[in-house]
């Protein structure tokens, strides 16, 4: 009985180990969030959208805290949530360098969000090693916890922006350098996001 019992755990173990394995933890928002030129998250909107970023600790999917993120979009108006390299904060990094990760063994990243069925269109932008923009798209159509994955060949180049600095050469060069969320309009309300990873082949 005793053997059978341990024959059981070390197969949860290793079936443990097995689907750890698939992905790789590059955030999880619980260092303390703030803005300015020293924050963790770097945010802000314009043209009358509106966005405020704090700490969740009542509603998370992990750890201590999750990602609030209240906003406010209208037509005409920009908004983002960025972590990461190169930012123009200065503590949003992740807990590993884009330079350390070996990108080929990923084929997308994901993330936990909050839904409340509001049906707002939210986007995930990444940018690459040339700085060019890269946008994933899906909808606010589930209430509570919800894995999002988002597939590096679902990303698609902006044509709306990009920054100066961008190489728009229309090639995802790898490594990425930073992520961010932003609510397109018209929608108000509150999402959060919570462990960003990097999901395996």
């Amino acid at each position: 009985m005793y053997k059978k019992l341990l024959v059981l755990v070390l197969i949860f173990m290793w079936l443990g180990a097995s689907f750890a394995e698939e992905a790789l933890l590059i955030d999880d928002f619980e260092n303390k969030l703030f803005g300015g030129p020293q924050g963790t998250v770097d945010f802000g909107s314009g043209n009358g959208s509106e966005v405020k970023v704090s700490a969740s600790h009542e509603i998370k999917y992990s750890g201590n805290q999750a990602i609030r993120v209240d906003f406010k979009a209208v037509e005409g108006g920009y908004m983002w949530v960025a972590r990461g390299f190169d930012l123009d904060a200065s503590n949003t990094q992740w807990f590993i360098h884009p330079k350390d990760i070996k990108w080929s063994d990923y084929y997308a990243i994901s993330f936990y969000m909050y839904g409340t069925s509001s049906q707002t269109d939210v986007v995930l932008d990444i940018k690459d090693n040339g700085s060019e923009m890269w946008r994933f798209l899906f909808k606010d159509d589930f209430s509570g916890w919800r894995r999002i994955i988002c597939p590096f060949d679902k990303f698609f180049s902006r044509t709306d922006w990009q920054p100066d600095s961008s190489d728009r050469n229309g090639i995802l060069d790898f490594p990425i350098k930073s992520y961010q969320f932003e609510i397109l309009p018209f929608a108000e309300g509150t999402l959060y996001f919570d462990k960003v990873e990097l999901v395996k082949k």
